[in-house]
């Protein structure tokens, strides 16, 4: 039986089966099997040696998008930029890693302007400075944006943003999370802000923040959906792209690496909307 697979840790209320086989079906894929795998980077090695031919690819998640990337056989060079992988794909004995998250990220921007029928962002802020904030730094290149700023309680450590900037060949300017002036500065100056940051953590910036009308948000943090950043822009008039838009269209690329076949997203969206509206209803975590 052919199968893919989630993982990452905590795993069990990932939406990524829901999405996947909403695209299967779509697109007529017939007995495949979708499955969660609790993994931290310890147990990762004995998953990845077991790998064969029967595996359609993994979705990776935290806390394995950075320490899957040496027991790879090939990483893409944009996923290899970036500094982390979100999706592996077997092939006759070769495993390839890739980075979806990066056109998660620009897709979702896009689709968002589209449907406010404005231009495209030429400035962007980003809360956070690890894989995330990486992938968003390549996103905002796919945008055109090559020089932004970027504001975290800390900059150094392995898979930060500074080094993911050097070799995606863009510059940021690092803005320390507690200069609160600068941040407030940065925020207000941009066309976009990207919040990679975990739910409740960008509250403080909500509680100051003036927004611009027009001005965009994507807070990749999708449940709870309703998060005090998205609070405040709303009520300034201010633009809002859907994290789960991110998730739908890096899931999207993913099903393209694993079968090869390019699946409806508003069919994936669809499904997730309804699985979100689902476990809402019965008061599940997503």
């Amino acid at each position: 039986m052919t199968w893919a697979a989630v993982i990452g840790s905590p795993i069990r209320h990932s939406l990524s089966p829901v999405i996947h086989r909403a695209a299967w079906v779509q697109l007529g894929i017939d007995g495949w099997e979708y499955r969660r795998l609790e993994r931290d980077g310890d147990s990762l090695p004995g998953l990845i040696a077991g790998l064969g031919d029967d595996c359609a690819g993994l979705s990776v998640t935290m806390p394995c998008k950075q320490a899957i990337m040496a027991l790879l056989d090939v990483i893409d060079p944009l996923a290899s930029a970036v500094g982390a992988v979100n999706t592996v794909v077997p092939s006759s004995g070769v495993l390839a890693g890739f980075n979806t998250d990066v056109t998660g990220i620009s897709s979702a921007v896009r689709r968002a302007c589209s449907m406010a029928n404005v231009p495209l962002p030429r400035s962007a802020l980003v809360l956070g400075a690890r894989a995330t904030a990486s992938s968003a730094l390549a996103g905002l290149g796919e945008l055109g944006i090559t020089a932004s700023t970027v504001a975290a309680r800390r900059f150094g450590g392995p898979g930060s943003v500074v080094a993911a900037a050097s070799r995606l060949g863009v510059s940021i300017e690092q803005v320390l999370w507690s200069d609160i002036e600068a941040v407030d500065r940065a925020a207000h100056g941009v066309d976009l802000i990207i919040s990679t940051l975990p739910a409740s953590a960008a509250d403080p910036l909500a509680e100051r923040l003036n927004v611009r009308e027009g001005q965009i948000l994507l807070d990749v943090v999708y449940a709870p959906r309703q998060t005090a950043l998205r609070s405040t822009f709303e009520k300034a008039g201010g633009i809002v792209a859907e994290g789960t838009d991110m998730l739908v269209y890096q899931a999207a690329a993913q099903v393209q690496l694993m079968t090869g076949r390019s699946p409806d997203t508003g069919v994936m969206r669809d499904a997730l909307e309804e699985e979100l509206e689902r476990r809402s209803r019965v008061g599940l975590v997503p």
